[in-house]
């Protein structure tokens, strides 16, 4: 099933049955620019709703919302690629021309292995590595904190 929002139609159903809210916030986002700089922000909320997945740093200060994606259910895993994303910072909005991209979600109470590989996601976890237009890669690894209805 191929859905055009992130974690759309393909997931919604599983992600409510089988995903509650998680205490304290798990990700990490790695982001280097194309200059080679690095900034590493731990503590990184995640939550997935109205079609969207948001990533808000630890102080709140950004979110990163990864809004479209074309996903597709691979065994108990769910793959999105994500094509278009909006980051909120300092009061506004900016939409973020994403180049290529995979994110990975494990809907399950369990650890399932990525297709062809041998990392373990686990229960609820979510795997990203995204590349911008503009030269920039983000790369998430974490569990889910909250589902919105």
């Amino acid at each position: 099933m191929i859905g055009r929002a992130f974690f759309g139609a393909a997931a919604t159903g599983c992600l409510i049955a089988t995903l509650a809210a998680q205490a304290g916030a798990t990700g990490t986002v790695r982001v280097q620019q194309h200059d080679g700089s690095v900034q590493t922000y731990p503590n990184v909320h995640i939550s997935i709703g109205n079609d969207a997945m948001s990533l808000t740093t630890a102080d709140g200060k950004g979110t990163l919302i990864i809004g479209k994606a074309s996903c597709t259910k691979i065994g108990e895993l769910i793959r999105c690629l994500p094509y278009d994303a909006t980051l909120q910072q300092h009061g506004e909005s900016r939409r973020v021309a994403l180049q290529a991209g995979t994110a990975w979600f494990n809907p399950t109470t369990s650890s399932q292995p990525l297709a062809l590989s041998s990392t373990q996601l686990p229960a609820h976890g979510v795997l990203m590595s995204v590349h911008t237009k503009a030269g920039t890669y983000v790369s998430l690894t974490g569990v889910v904190d909250e589902i919105k209805k």
